[in-house]
């Protein structure tokens, strides 16, 4: 963007976002002087980068939800969005499966010409014809490991966790073994707080719903949403709590037997529990 006059100076926006500022003769500032603060090309700068940093989170949201629901994206989309630099950094390197689910590389590129690029599993760069791809989630992927060490030899780099995004499957080795039948998971219960406003607030901290004394994580799966909850006080703020045990329910509160819940609320589920049990007061903290 061009510089803009606002009183005795001129402003504009950097590339990193920042309001930038210079004076009469043109030197640049280290910040806006005050007395600018509310001329309207200022404020107009200001109000611009917050809605940048708003949008900028709402593609990384949006791509992250694609992912955790493993939705189909169609080709068009990915085109339409690419010229957008906050999509394109919520986008980019992220794994994409085909109508199959086998996996078909890396995203690199989306062109209303050429279509989708890609590099593939050989590490070559090539496009796509595909009418819809799908960006799984990362429980999904059978070859993880591998698929994690070879974007760390490409210098890939995400901006949508979704290799690096810590995972669970149910009954894998070294897990506690699990009770089809039960409707309860106590890995990571019993994790202590000495208030209960400090769980309530790393919860929401942690982007998790609070309601009726649980964090709530909703998940859709094969287009059925099942909620992981988290029991975590419903008392005083101030008073003492610990983590409750691990269940998921249907959104109207029937509670669903372990064996019958999906790979990916299950890795949901347990990621929410574990993450809030790692928040917990260590025996140093408690004296």
């Amino acid at each position: 963007m061009g510089w803009m006059s606002a009183g005795d100076y001129t402003v504009a926006l950097g590339d990193t976002g920042k309001v930038l500022c210079r004076n009469k003769a043109g030197k640049p500032l280290k910040s806006v002087p005050a007395k600018i603060a509310e001329e309207p090309a200022v404020v107009q700068l200001r109000q611009l980068t917050d809605w940048l940093a708003r949008h900028e989170r709402e593609c990384l949201a949006t791509a992250e939800r694609w992912m955790i629901r493993s939705l189909p994206v169609p080709a068009p989309v990915l085109v339409r969005v690419w010229p957008d630099p906050a999509w394109r950094a919520a986008l980019r390197d992220l794994v994409v499966t085909d109508a199959d689910g086998a996996v078909a590389g890396f995203l690199r590129d989306a062109d209303p010409e050429r279509g989708v690029g890609l590099v593939d599993l050989d590490g070559d760069s090539v496009r796509t014809d595909a009418r819809v791809l799908r960006i799984p989630h990362p429980v999904l992927l059978d070859d993880l490991d591998e698929l994690r060490d070879f974007a760390t030899e490409l210098g890939l780099r995400q901006g949508t966790g979704q290799l690096h995004r810590e995972v669970w499957h149910r009954g894998a080795d070294g897990a506690e073994p699990v009770d089809r039948a039960a409707t309860f998971v106590h890995t990571y219960a019993g994790g202590v707080y000495s208030q209960l406003r400090f769980l309530l607030g790393r919860a929401t901290s942690l982007g998790y719903r609070v309601r009726g004394g649980q964090a709530v994580c909703p998940v859709v799966e094969d287009g059925t949403t099942v909620e992981a909850r988290v029991w975590l006080g419903e008392y005083e703020g101030s008073g003492r709590t610990e983590t409750g045990p691990l269940s998921w329910n249907t959104p109207e509160g029937r509670a669903l037997r372990l064996g019958d819940i999906g790979p990916v609320a299950w890795s949901e589920g347990m990621r929410m529990a574990a993450a809030l049990h790692a928040g917990r007061d260590t025996q140093e903290d408690a004296r």
